[in-house]
């Protein structure tokens, strides 16, 4: 299973960037996916995750406190990317961003990408 992040970058503050994570099998076999970040010299700390509990659920999303209101989380089955949306971006919003996919599976169970820096200027 491979996880592709894309979409980072440089934006000023107040700006908007939109990630994506591209896997390479069908994410329905992924009841959890998820967006991290890692700023420097800091922990990595979860972002936004997208949880489908039941298959005929559409899913259930949350948000980490700091970016309520400005972030959103989404899946496109057809496209098996799950994306983050991110507007209003704040210079605290700097960091790796890794996207993180979970299975059901007893082993092998969860998956990274590779990273995508996004630095705001002020």
């Amino acid at each position: 299973v491979q996880l592709q992040a894309s979409g980072g970058g440089l934006v000023t503050a107040g700006g908007s960037l939109r990630l994506s994570c591209a896997a390479s099998i069908d994410i329905s076999n992924f009841y959890n996916m998820g967006w991290y970040r890692q700023a420097p010299g800091k922990q990595r700390e979860l972002v936004a995750s997208h949880i489908i509990r039941r298959p005929t659920d559409r899913g259930t999303t949350n948000l980490a406190d700091p970016v309520k209101g400005r972030f959103t989380i989404s899946r496109d089955n057809a496209k098996n990317t799950v994306y983050l949306q991110m507007n209003s971006l704040k210079p605290e919003d700097t960091a790796v961003y890794y996207c993180n996919a979970k299975t059901r599976s007893i082993l092998n169970n969860e998956f990274w990408g590779q990273g995508t820096l996004v630095t705001v200027s002020s």
